[in-house]
């Protein structure tokens, strides 16, 4: 989609220059001539408009961002065989089918699960996680440096771009950050709400 828009946005200039050419070479203007000439031009200037919109409708999809960490897979062992093999499978489906880098579970103020690209910072809620358990909704940060406070993001991993939060009930949270800014559809965030209400229900048993 977006090289279509680009060849339009060529296309364009390039009926718009041809058009500027015509009405500077020629050597007798007349009334048929300018009306001509307007109607080009006005085209031209359409058809780069409506490929300039184009773009901004399809843009390109940011590129991933280099993280810094390992590829890791670490789970608690003091959970029953029923919720280890939850979080194994829940956690692989979300970082293969979205556009998920890393997830940590935090569950009664202690890590039960990172996988992905992965660290081992200590991790403690911040402002925003508990914004998040109090309100009971997902938090999504599209862009990390556009929001202060993004810092206590940084023990889940380092300089993440995007992240998006989601609360456990009062018991934990879901924390999952992406490749890049703006990664996350909102279908992503369906299906990480979803296991997460799912994964909550089996943690509480």
């Amino acid at each position: 989609m977006y090289k279509i828009s680009s060849l339009v946005i060529i296309f364009g200039a390039f009926l718009l220059i041809l058009s500027i050419i015509n009405i500077v070479t020629t050597n007798q203007v007349n009334p048929s001539l300018v009306r001509a000439e307007t109607i080009s031009g006005i085209s031209s200037i359409a058809l780069i408009t409506i490929g300039y919109l184009w773009t901004e409708i399809n843009p390109k999809q940011p590129s991933k961002v280099k993280l810094n960490g390992n590829e890791g897979f670490e789970l608690c062992n003091e959970l029953s065989e029923d919720q280890r093999n939850e979080l194994a499978w829940g956690s692989k489906q979300i970082l293969t089918a979205t556009a998920a880098s890393t997830i940590l579970i935090y569950w009664d103020n202690r890590v039960i699960l990172r996988r992905g690209i992965i660290s081992n910072n200590k991790f403690k809620p911040g402002e925003i996680c508990n914004r998040a358990i109090d309100q009971k909704r997902l938090i999504s940060l599209v862009n990390t440096k556009l929001f202060p406070g993004r810092e206590e993001f940084d023990d889940v991993l380092t300089d993440l771009p995007a992240v998006i939060v989601y609360p456990l009930s009062n018991r934990g949270l879901t924390i999952v950050g992406g490749w890049s800014k703006r990664s996350f559809t909102n279908s992503d965030e369906k299906w990480i709400s979803g296991w997460s209400d799912k994964l909550y229900v089996l943690l509480s048993k």
